[in-house]
């Protein structure tokens, strides 16, 4: 479907540069890459002409370009439960809760957060994953980045690239850490099960920084914050330090009990059958205002049970 078609003239300070560099530049509200996609379906005209994406342009042209309304998903909208923590006319924020996978895949076809997403905006069908900025896993909790508009996604997913969205977690580790620090280890697929992410040389850059809240009897309460976004990092990373989360089955292997513990803390441990993750805090700069957005959600409830618990389990055997 055909929207409003657009005209602007290419200005003399983007003489020579590319045709979809320079049009990135003068429609800010879309990306370069469905920029150079309506180039190469002809929605674009330079002069009246088709130019190719690759064309030098020389300033002084006249650009019509006819923004086509794409289709992303063929998911079903379905109520789906979740809360949304902050929302405007341009983008929103999820509370997501455990166990809601993002997007629909192999095993989980419905019932996701992009299908909840589409019940309560139908128009982020229109987006790339449905305005999603970013990913948490299934049974992480807490705060995502939802865009409504193809500006605020152009922007935001450019902002998230260049390190502008601070993402901030709390989670609960095995072991007793000394202190804080950062964790610089690169993340690519396992060489051997296709669903786990590894530590590799040959892996993509992961930086996770991290601080001490609260040294437990047998475990650590942390504070992390994500300097890049791989699949897994969190866990990943802290299951190369040798200390991964309490409750992440994947990474740590069967859960840790701490020698002598109480018969209540054992059940909770043992109870809580996932990572114990959550993203606590997001800050961005709103894509379009370029006010300052600070959203924060406390831990859910069987996280903050557990937490209480090995508090307990420490005062006890102080």
């Amino acid at each position: 479907m055909s929207q409003k078609p657009l005209q602007k003239v290419i200005p003399a300070n983007l003489t020579g540069l590319r045709l979809d560099i320079a049009l990135a530049r003068m429609f800010p509200e879309y990306s370069r890459s469905r920029l150079k996609r309506w180039i190469l379906q002809q929605y674009i005209t330079v002069d009246e002409q088709v130019m190719r994406p690759r064309d030098q342009v020389l300033g002084g042209e006249s650009v019509v370009l006819n923004p086509i309304t794409e289709t992303y998903a063929s998911s079903e909208p379905q109520l789906v439960d979740f809360k949304i923590a902050y929302e405007d006319e341009d983008l929103l924020v999820v509370n997501k809760p455990a166990g809601l996978v993002v997007h629909p895949g192999a095993g989980n076809k419905d019932g996701t957060l992009m299908n909840g997403l589409f019940h309560h905006e139908p128009l982020l069908e229109q987006l790339p994953r449905a305005g999603i900025i970013h990913r948490l896993d299934k049974e992480t909790t807490g705060l995502l980045l939802v865009a409504k508009t193809f500006e605020s996604h152009t922007k935001l997913v450019r902002s998230l690239a260049a390190r502008e969205i601070s993402r901030e977690y709390v989670a609960i580790c095995n072991g007793v850490l000394t202190g804080g620090g950062t964790i610089d280890a690169p993340i690519g697929r396992h060489p051997t099960n296709r669903l786990k992410m590894s530590i590799r040389d040959d892996g993509k850059s992961s930086v996770t920084h991290y601080r001490v809240l609260e040294r437990l009897r047998a475990q650590t309460f942390v504070n992390v914050q994500l300097e890049s976004g791989r699949t897994h990092q969190i866990r990943v990373h802290f299951a190369h330090k040798r200390h991964a989360l309490l409750g992440d089955s994947v990474y740590g292997g069967r859960p840790r009990l701490p020698s002598g513990a109480s018969s209540e803390v054992v059940n909770v441990m043992r109870s809580f059958r996932r990572q114990a993750l959550h993203a606590k805090r997001l800050c961005f700069d709103q894509p379009i205002s370029g006010k300052a957005v600070d959203i924060e959600c406390e831990a859910p409830g069987d996280f903050k049970r557990l937490l209480r618990c090995l508090r307990k389990d420490t005062a006890d055997c102080s």
